[in-house]
């Protein structure tokens, strides 16, 4: 089609007196030079692009100034990937008549603009602005292409900290790595490896390679083995914070919807399930590739050229809802989405924090990557280009960062000669997501020590939205629970058949935490006598009143006396040793009944719960330091029946 358009394109010149302007007669004297250059063109259309060249050089050879040999060559050198032949060849056509052929400048300053030559790729733009101000769509691209000029120049005269490092021989082969993701603990890393075919000679094929993070280094990457790898290829996946669910691309699958689809496997122990076509809605009859997934697996980020969206590939994104069933994907919009193609999201662990590459919005060239934020009213802000030299004129695809949001890895071929390799970089501060930490540890039977699979909800305790939801691994028991940095949080962790456990981060203000949070769990069966302490019941100091804080807990307990009608209860209050012992009697008193008459209030039976206060009584640390008698000021939650 470019072919044919360019061709065209000479058809509809202004003819010079005596220049012929017909492809059977092009504008030159030269008989010999006519007919090479036609001879030239049928080869041209037959994509016989080394024969094309001979022959329009041999045509140029038979007229020096023979324009229109010159321009067709630079198009045969361009679509032959040769383009600094080409940059050469316009120039000289250019040399001959600057005004000529108008739209060539444009496709001048365009190869420039691709080789990083963005002085000389806006001087090309300017100039087609000086000579031709007809067609409004060309005077839109030169226009943006002076735009996308002064962007680069400004970037690489201001660049960003960029130290990349190779994470080494354990990881990267002589053969091409990438497509990175990563567990939020930095433990578990999985890429996409490019080999021989194991079926075909002379056929390449990807595979999923698994290392993991021990004694401060990578160990080598395994294949992952079947049921991941199959004979085909699988590639551009993208894991959940715990490393255990993954959503991955294959394309042209017996069991596919379209051309690519997207496939998901769940880990429980060592064992990855039978991977799984993710079906409609999220797949179509189009390609849908390279997924991202918050951290706890509910949320799928991906890009599609399926109808409805702004370019040739948009970006979408798809939530799990409560039956487990995905949601009809929604496209990102005009924020995120541009006339070309967005591809490669990544969505960081924070769950707010967007990492794309795209060539619609400007920047340095081919694809860059941009950072984008969803603001409180569900809007993405306008994307931040990452910068220069993390942005160069080629393409800079799958890049992620870790939970912490100081690191990123990506794939580049940076040394030509070693293929694509993964590295690390420091992230520049302007740059970076909000800081997640997380809670790790195992979910235990407190009878036998048996290990359980339960069901996390991190819940933001100032609106009450539950942001996490996952599950502890049914064989060992472990988890992850990804813990944004920015709000307080309440953790619960229930199971049919135990009483729940809460626990709560203050994180509201801190920013950075230096340890993630590290716990083993043991749920209690329910039987009489066993207690939990309410983590997430909040008073008014030196008061009863309820804080609004309290609600997200005190409903969670209003659910489990729905669940379990059975069950009755005692809520206690207790306080630490400061003060009145008899003022303290009174404060846990009517600590213990307001909780107790909202509960009521929420349609509980009063005759499944009594309220009792212990005051000063029942410490459960000692009370020589503030943060043990923290833990005395407590609501507890017992089964009495």
């Amino acid at each position: 089609m470019k072919k044919l358009r360019f061709i065209l394109l000479l058809l509809c010149m202004i003819a010079k007196p005596g220049i012929l302007v017909s492809q059977d007669q092009p504008p030159t004297r030269s008989r010999k030079a006519a007919e090479a250059y036609n001879n030239g063109i049928r080869s041209y259309s037959l994509n016989n692009y080394t024969n094309a060249i001979n022959k329009l050089l041999e045509a140029i050879h038979e007229d020096a100034r023979f324009i229109d040999a010159y321009l067709v060559l630079a198009e045969v050198y361009e679509d032959n990937d040769q383009p600094h032949d080409a940059i050469r060849t316009y120039r000289q056509a250019f040399a001959i008549n600057d005004t000529y052929y108008p739209y060539g400048w444009i496709r001048l300053g365009n190869l420039e603009y691709k080789e990083a030559l963005y002085r000389d790729a806006k001087l090309r733009y300017e100039k087609y602005l000086e000579i031709s101000q007809d067609n409004t769509a060309n005077t839109v691209k030169a226009k943006d292409g002076i735009a996308r000029c002064d962007f680069a120049i400004h970037a690489i005269n201001s660049p960003v900290e960029f130290k990349p490092v190779n994470l080494g021989p354990s990881v990267n082969t002589e053969n091409d790595e990438y497509w990175p993701s990563l567990s939020a603990d930095e433990k578990i890393l999985v890429i996409t490896r490019l080999l021989k075919s194991h079926e075909f000679i002379n056929r390449m094929q990807e595979d999923f390679f698994i290392s993991h993070y021990r004694d401060e280094g990578w160990t080598f990457m395994l294949n992952a083995g079947e049921p991941l790898n199959t004979n085909d290829n699988e590639g551009a996946q993208a894991l959940s914070g715990d490393g255990r669910f993954m959503v991955f691309t294959a394309c042209n699958r017996s069991d596919g919807l379209g051309r690519c689809d997207l496939y998901y496997s769940v880990k429980e122990g060592n064992q990855w399930s039978i991977p799984l076509n993710m079906g409609s809605p999220v797949n179509t009859a189009y390609r849908e590739t390279q997924p991202s997934l918050s951290s706890d697996g509910r949320t799928v980020y991906f890009s599609s050229d399926r109808p409805g969206g702004k370019g040739s590939h948009d970006l979408w994104v798809s939530n799990r809802d409560e039956k487990g069933n995905w949601t009809v994907p929604v496209n990102l919009g005009d924020s995120i989405n541009t006339v070309g193609i967005e591809m490669s999201p990544f969505i960081h662990p924070d769950s707010r924090t967007l990492y794309f590459s795209s060539d619609g919005h400007i920047g340095m060239g081919g694809y860059d990557i941009f950072m984008s934020q969803l603001q409180a009213d569900g809007n993405w802000k306008r994307p931040v280009n990452l910068g220069y030299p993390i942005n160069t004129n080629r393409d800079e695809i799958g890049m992620i960062v870790n939970s912490r949001g100081d690191k990123a890895y990506y794939s580049s071929d940076i040394d030509a000669r070693q293929g694509k390799d993964i590295f690390t970089f420091e992230m520049p501060v302007h740059i970076r997501p909000d800081m997640v930490t997380y809670m790790k540890g195992k979910i235990f039977d407190a009878k036998n020590d048996r290990p359980l699979k339960a069901q996390f909800e991190l819940t933001d305790l100032n609106t009450g939205n539950v942001i996490n939801i996952s599950h502890s691994d049914s064989i060992t028991g472990e988890f992850l629970v990804c813990i944004p940095t920015d709000h307080n949080y309440m953790l619960n962790v229930s199971k049919e058949g135990y009483l729940f456990f809460s626990e709560n981060f203050a994180l509201l203000d801190r920013y950075q935490v230096d340890d993630p949070f590290l716990k083993d769990i043991p749920l209690q069966p329910l039987q009489v006598g066993v207690s939990t302490v309410l983590k997430n019941i909040f008073y008014e100091t030196d008061s009863f009143a309820l804080k609004k804080e309290s609600e997200a807990e005190l409903m969670k307990i209003v659910k489990f006396m729905q669940e379990n009608a059975e069950v009755r209860i005692e809520i206690s209050g207790h306080t630490d040793n400061t003060g009145n012992a008899s003022y303290n009697q009174v404060l846990s008193e009517n600590r213990a009944r307001i909780v107790a008459e909202y509960l009521i209030n929420a349609s509980i039976d009063s005759d499944r719960l009594t309220y009792s206060g212990y005051g000063m009584n029942i410490p459960i640390a000692s009370n020589d330091s503030e943060a043990n008698r923290a833990q005395n000021r407590r609501t507890e939650l017992k089964i009495i029946e």
